[in-house]
């Protein structure tokens, strides 16, 4: 099974101290690879990139602006002299990390233009500019793969029905600025697998579903009954996918959205 193995390789993971962020730098170590584990908070990145079982450093990064990322880059050169992988996971879904104050605020017809620019600004812009500036150092040695985190619902709409409670009443809305930005993500990784192609860059998405993490138990059980598995993922069931995408065993696939969400997208 060498063609898994990502010994000798260097990985930069963005957004990595959250929940699925976390088991993408587990998955990526534990193949051989070593790790830059980067987001926002310095400390949180060290103490995650210490638990690694490869060498991995920690270094806080927001994607949203370039000099950073020239610094992480630089960082990443010096400690590792190269560039391998390059894992676009950081993003905001506004129902968790900025949640609404108001059920009327969730509406489509209300939902605040600043949010959505935030939300379009980190996950399409940021991922953007992290894959100008990382990926460009691939292209320029010809070699490299990048994975581009998407989402169930950049493939298909949200289902309002879930965002109920168990009397029928609405809890919230999905809004449309989380499934905007990740079908814009799918769309960006068919580019740059066109245009980096000949450069020996892969660029790939990953589209998980649903996580199930400490949510609603009313929530949980309508999302599992819709799922043709029956149930929620658990954070470490991306793992794989993500070493396949990484490694020599999808040394022949680009532009391609890895869907693994229990089946949710069938129907």
């Amino acid at each position: 099974m060498e063609i898994f193995s990502l010994k000798g390789k260097v990985a930069i993971v963005t957004g990595a101290t959250g929940l699925i962020g976390q088991y993408h730098c587990k998955a990526l170590s534990e193949a051989g690879a070593n790790v830059v584990v980067t987001d926002m908070d310095i400390d949180k990145c060290t103490a995650l990139s210490e638990s690694m079982p490869t060498k991995s450093i920690g270094i806080a990064c927001d994607i949203t602006k370039k000099i950073e990322l020239y610094s992480l880059l630089s960082d990443t050169i010096s400690m590792f002299g190269k560039v391998d992988i390059l894992v676009n996971n950081a993003a905001i879904n506004d129902m968790v990390e900025i949640p609404l104050n108001s059920l009327d605020e969730s509406k489509f017809e209300n939902y605040s233009l600043d949010f959505f620019r935030k939300i379009i600004d980190v996950n399409v812009t940021g991922m953007f500019l992290t894959s100008q500036v990382i990926g460009s150092e691939m292209a320029e040695i010809k070699s490299g793969s990048i994975i581009n985190i998407a989402s169930t619902y950049g493939i298909v709409a949200p289902d309002q029905s879930l965002y109920l409670d168990r009397d029928g009443n609405r809890k919230m809305y999905k809004s449309p600025a989380y499934p905007t930005t990740k079908g814009a993500v799918i769309s960006f990784t068919k580019y740059l697998a066109a245009y980096w192609g000949k450069s020996g860059v892969r660029v790939n998405a990953l589209s998980p579903g649903g996580v199930e993490n400490r949510q609603d138990e009313f929530f949980i059980q309508k999302y599992s009954e819709r799922t043709p598995l029956g149930r929620m993922a658990q954070p470490d069931e991306y793992m794989g996918g993500l070493v396949f995408l990484a490694s020599d065993a999808s040394s022949y696939m680009t532009g391609a959205n890895l869907v693994i969400d229990g089946g949710w997208t069938i129907w």
